[in-house]
């Protein structure tokens, strides 16, 4: 992997882990019952971040933590309102998941044009050593040759020419 692929991936990695800085926490007031603003305004419901409002039944609860989604005894997911009066619960939901599915796919897509672009400068490299390992056989071939030019003026000076491979035993 490349170093554009890793820091890529650190990053992600972080920020879905979510790095946490430790501060001095103070505890805070204790909240006002969410059931305490039942039969009142959305707005006023949801300034405590604990309380989800259900429209159909104009109640104030307190959010089910235990679970992640709301039971649809407490509250049907399209009533259901956390954190801004105007959001839709379901909307929310599917609102995150797709950008989560975006965002995961973008992740991806870097990693794969961080690996692409990381194999075309191999293709690179690998045609420049392609290139000098012909140059080197073509010198091998030369050298080669020279050789043998030289190795056949030897023979025909001292009457061991390749012409006739038995002209020795014919001598006898």
């Amino acid at each position: 992997m490349s170093g554009v692929c890793r820091a890529v991936l650190v990053v992600c990695v972080l920020s879905f882990c979510g790095v946490v800085t430790t501060e001095a926490q103070t505890s805070p007031p204790p909240a006002p019952s969410c059931a305490s603003k039942s039969n009142s305004s959305c707005d006023e419901c949801l300034q405590n971040v604990t309380c989800l409002w259900c429209f159909s039944t104009r109640q104030c609860i307190d959010y089910p933590a235990r679970n992640i989604l709301p039971p649809r005894s407490v509250c049907p997911l399209n009533e259901a309102r956390w954190g801004l009066c105007w959001v839709n619960f379901q909307v929310l939901i599917i609102t995150m998941a797709v950008v989560g599915g975006i965002i995961i796919i973008a992740v991806f897509i870097c990693c794969f044009c961080c690996c692409k672009c990381e194999r075309i400068g191999n293709k690179r490299e690998d045609a420049k050593m392609e290139r000098q390992t012909r140059a080197r056989k073509i010198r091998q071939k030369e050298r080669r040759a020279e050789m043998q030019v030289r190795h056949d003026e030897i023979r025909q000076k001292y009457g061991l020419t390749k012409d006739n491979p038995y002209s020795r035993m014919d001598d006898s």
